[in-house]
């Protein structure tokens, strides 16, 4: 089997406070790979696009919101029984608006508390991602 080159992609820690509990945004994918699953807002960077012109369009894209990005880390996602070898570089930042979910694509967004979200089913190596991320803030 021929294997393409590596992907780039993006993807979107959208966080909120709420009475001391950090929360972060889900949403439920609409299409395969990992149709039905949870994953972070985000997705492939287009031709001649700037990494972070690519993660404000997909969250607008996405849900919606306007996100005002702060790139963190990237991450290797490589899954040879899918054909998937994408390096993510993944973002944070504050976002504003009201969630608008993209018809098809996206099937529905949930907040959930960042620590629940480490039990769910989530698509690719988003539970890492997340794992990653928690990791970082707390050596902060």
């Amino acid at each position: 089997m021929q294997h393409r080159s590596p992907e780039a992609t993006v993807g979107a820690i959208i966080t909120r406070q709420e009475s001391g509990t950090e929360y972060v945004l889900l949403v439920l994918r609409g299409t395969e790979p990992y149709q039905n699953y949870w994953s972070l807002p985000g997705g492939h960077i287009d031709p001649f696009e700037k990494v972070e012109h690519a993660v404000i369009r997909e969250v607008k894209e996405e849900v919606g919101l306007n996100l005002e990005p702060r790139f963190l880390f990237y991450f290797d996602e490589i899954i040879p029984n899918l054909d998937i070898h994408a390096v993510v570089h993944v973002f944070d930042g504050k976002a504003t608006g009201t969630i608008k979910l993209m018809e098809g694509e996206i099937l529905d967004s949930k907040w959930i508390v960042i620590e629940d979200a480490m039990q769910m089913a989530l698509a690719f190596f988003h539970r890492d991602i997340i794992e990653k991320y928690i990791e970082e803030r707390s050596c902060k």
